[in-house]
Order: structure tokens, then sequence, then C-alpha cells
């Protein structure tokens, strides 16, 4: 990685972390696709908005194509199903899934090779730390374990040509997502600090991660909890 901000590409830029990663990274100097269905929510030279679906398939191969070269990429689009055993419904999995697994592997597929071959590259995933499981979001849980596996299989496949690919996985966040009528029915839990996380925090991180400065961190799910994998 070159010691100037390059070009990222951030997946579900218009709210939420991936809007704060969008933001940051444009203060830092980088030039950013920002990709999302929704409106764009940032207006900056250095910023190129691009309105994509990403749950189809087709789509977001085709952003992965047409964006040329980029030196990060963040995946930060994300959707959340809650729904507990015996009431959950499998087009809440297919949708989840599409959006964080399907989409982040068609768009690996085409810039992680490219990065390769380049010698240098950052691959950021949001995951979350439900991953580790939790009742009542199992569909949602699936999801980000998978991510984390993707993660860790790439980085090891391209550990020795300069790219790096790690997922960092908050806990509760200060989100739009968290006032989705989907999932009115379970509220957010606190992390020990006694707060959410907020979006910034996240972002920080991520940019960290994309700088030439975190070139041996790689394969790695760090998770930004606040201190709730403290709990034994």
């Amino acid at each position: 990685m070159s010691s100037e901000p390059g070009r990222a590409l951030v997946t579900g830029s218009s709210s939420g972390i991936g809007l704060a990663v969008a933001a940051l990274l444009l203060e830092q100097g980088w030039d950013v696709v920002g990709v999302d269905l929704a409106p764009p929510a940032l207006e900056h030279p250095c910023f190129s908005p691009v309105t994509a679906d990403l749950l189809d398939g087709e789509a977001a191969e085709n952003v992965a194509r047409d964006c040329g070269r980029v030196d990060a990429l963040v995946h930060a689009a994300g959707v959340l199903r809650v729904a507990p055993l015996g009431k959950q419904d499998p087009l809440d999995a297919e949708l989840m899934w599409r959006l964080h697994v399907d989409a982040a592997s068609r768009i690996a597929n085409v810039i992680v090779p490219r990065m390769a071959d380049a010698g240098s590259g950052r691959v950021v995933i949001i995951g979350s730390r439900v991953s580790r499981g939790i009742a009542g979001r199992s569909q949602y849980a699936a999801t980000k374990a998978a991510l984390a596996s993707l993660a860790r299989s790439w980085a090891a496949e391209v550990v020795a040509r300069g790219v790096t690919v790690n997922v960092v996985s908050p806990a509760a966040t200060q989100t739009a997502m968290l006032d989705d009528p989907a999932r009115a029915s379970t509220a957010p839990r606190l992390p020990p600090i006694g707060r959410l996380i907020q979006p910034g925090e996240v972002a920080s991180l991520v940019a960290y991660l994309l700088s030439p400065a975190a070139a041996p961190i790689t394969g790695q799910d760090i998770q930004v909890c606040g201190g709730a994998s403290l709990a034994p």
C-alpha cells in the first residue's frame, strides 16, 4: 500500500456504518466510490455515488467490474431480520444471505484478484458480534459467521501478495437498523460500557485497517464490543 490514501469502494454508504466509513475516508484524503440502493448522503468532490441493488448478484458483479482500480474494499451493506425458531421466514434468511454473503463474494471475486495482481490492497467486511450466536437471531448470526469464514479463507489466499482481509464486528451500534420495524420485538443489548457503539468508532478501526500501518493484520475478526466479550 502507498503511504498516500488511494481509492476505496464502500458498500452501504448512504447510512449507518457505511456512511461513517465513507465520510471518514474522504476526510483522510481517499477517493471513495459509495454503493447503495438509497440516494447518496454525501456530497464531496472525491465521492462517486453508485446506485445499485446488491441483492441482485449480477448488479453486484457489475459494480465490481465497472469501478475500475480500487485499493480498498469495505463491505458495510447490511440488513437485520430477527425471529425465533418456529417463526422464521425463509425469505428473511435469503435476503440476509444475498446482501451479506453473496454480494461480498461476488464483489471480492472481481476486485481481490486485481489487488493481488497489483501487489497491494485492503479488504474490510463489517461483521457482527452476534456471529457467535444469540437467541432469536440465528439467521442473521449465520450470515455474519459465514463472512468471518470467507474473510479468513480469502486472507490465506492472498497473504503473500500484499492484500489483507479482515472483519470488524461491532456490538449493538447506533444506526437506523435499530429502528427497523422488523426488529421491534427485540431491543438492543447495551454493552457493559453502558451505551451503544457509535458508527464513527467502528469507522475509525476500519480506516486504520486500510492504512499502511495495518499491513501485518490479516485474517482477523476484531470485536468492537464495548466490553460485551468480557462476560464469561
